[in-house]
C-alpha cells in the first residue's frame, strides 16, 4: 500500500512525530505502536496483513516503509467508524521512488515495490543523503 506522508517532508519528521504519539499511547496504557487512521477499509486487507507494508511518499518520492500489523476499527469523535493501520515501529527506508499526487492509498504489487535500503541489503548508496538519493532517482539513477 502507497501512501503520501502528509506534514513530513522527511522520514526523520516522520520517525520524530511517531515517536512522540508512541510517547503519549504508552504513558495512557495503550498500544504504543503506530497507527494510521484512515475513513475506509481496504478491501485486499487480508492480504496487507498477511505481510504487506506501507510504503510513504515523501515530496513526490516512496522514501520508507512500515510493516502493517493490523486492521482495527475505529470510531471517531463524530462516532463514524474508521479503520486504523496498525504498524509495526520500525521504518526501513526504501530506494527512492517517484510517484505523482494521489488522494487516499494505492496497492502497490511486490514487483512495483522499491527495494529496501541498508548494509543488510547490501544497496549502493545506502549511505548517500536523502536529498542526493532523491536527485538521483529523478534522473533514473538507482
Amino acid at each position: 500500500m502507497v501512501k503520501l506522508c502528509v506534514g513530513a517532508e522527511r522520514v526523520e519528521d516522520l520517525e520524530g512525530w511517531q515517536r512522540a504519539r508512541a510517547a503519549e499511547r504508552l504513558a495512557t496504557g495503550r498500544d504504543p505502536r503506530p497507527r494510521h487512521v484512515t475513513r475506509m477499509w481496504p478491501k485486499r486487507g487480508d492480504e496487507l496483513v498477511a505481510g504487506g507494508s506501507l510504503y510513504w511518499v515523501f515530496k513526490g518520492q516512496v522514501l520508507a516503509r512500515q510493516r502493517i500489523e493490523a486492521l482495527e476499527r475505529v470510531e471517531g469523535e463524530d462516532g463514524v467508524a474508521r479503520c486504523a493501520i496498525v504498524l509495526n515501529p520500525e521504518i526501513h527506508r526504501t530506494e527512492a521512488a517517484p510517484r505523482r499526487p494521489f488522494q487516499g492509498w494505492r496497492y502497490l504489487t511486490p514487483e512495483a515495490a522499491p527495494a529496501d535500503l541498508g548494509a543488510a541489503t547490501g544497496t549502493p548508496g545506502a549511505d548517500l543523503p536523502p536529498e542526493l538519493r532523491r536527485a538521483l532517482a529523478d534522473i533514473g539513477v538507482r
